[in-house]
């Protein structure tokens, strides 16, 4: 099984929490088959590791950890992939792979033409 783990920085706002929530939860209807799970790099609970100790003992042999931002910076590229790592050091049997951040996709300006209404 594959398990997606969209990863974003935390709040201690329950709102920013409860966003990710709800992309997790558009993700898993939209990805039949892959296990799809959230988790904040700070600030908020579940963790990194714990999310992808729930996605190992649910059976997943490959985890594909995605940073839920848009641009390459700090976190998306060092912080987020170190934790990842590290996490994943007590799974040595597990593939992982780590995406870019959102970033420049054709995805992202569509969204935000559609904000703005052009």
């Amino acid at each position: 099984m594959i398990a997606v783990v969209i990863i974003d920085h935390g709040s201690r706002y329950p709102a920013a929490n409860e966003a990710l929530n709800n992309v997790v939860s558009r993700m898993q209807e939209l990805s039949p088959g892959v296990l799809v799970k959230g988790a904040h790099m700070e600030l908020a609970e579940p963790s990194i590791s714990a999310t992808i100790n729930d996605c190992v003992k649910a059976g997943a042999k490959k985890i594909i950890a995605h940073p839920f931002m848009l641009s390459p910076g700090r976190h998306a590229i060092r912080d987020i992939p170190n934790l990842v790592y590290e996490a994943m050091s007590a799974h040595p049997d597990i593939d992982v792979v780590i995406t870019p951040p959102l970033g420049l996709h054709d995805g992202i300006i569509q969204a935000i033409k559609d904000r703005c209404d052009l």
